[in-house]
């Protein structure tokens, strides 16, 4: 009976919870100091330059963030001149998101510094270590889908 008992510190979710929140907090205050961006901007942006013209809607499957993060964000980005809206002629419902020539000269200093913060994080870490690590991520989020697929 006591191997039913759920220990937070031994649940693996809320593990990966914990961890993801403290990156992320050491990266936002990063981002914010430096470059006055908050998370939700600098994936947009960090989507944008890899998928130029990608949707709103695009964002959020990519990075998993809710309709209202992903608009704000948007929102907060089109207001500062780093990213311009332009018409979607596949869906006139939705606009098409490019990084504008700010935006583009942001994303060269911000990408190099968020490179660096995750080499100080993973160096305690090996490559095959890193590598292993990357790939049980992977496997995590496809069995993640299906359970929610079964739910």
């Amino acid at each position: 009976m006591a191997d039913d008992l759920l220990r937070l510190d031994d649940f693996i979710p809320f593990r990966l919870s914990i961890t993801s929140n403290l990156v992320s907090e050491t990266i936002a205050g990063t981002y914010q100091a430096l470059f006055g961006l908050t998370i939700p901007e600098w994936r947009l942006i960090a989507v944008i330059a890899e998928e130029e013209g990608a949707t709103q809607q695009r964002i959020g499957q990519r990075t998993r963030m809710d309709k209202v993060t992903v608009s704000r964000a948007a929102i907060a980005l089109a207001g500062r001149g780093l990213i311009e809206r332009r018409p979607n002629a596949e869906d006139r419902r939705s606009q098409r998101l490019h990084l504008s020539v700010d935006g583009r000269n942001l994303h060269a200093q911000v990408a190099p510094k968020a490179l660096e913060l995750e080499r100080r994080i993973l160096a305690r870490f090996s490559a095959d270590e890193i590598e292993t690590f990357t790939a049980m991520l992977a496997r995590m989020d496809e069995a993640t889908l299906a359970v929610r697929a079964e739910v």
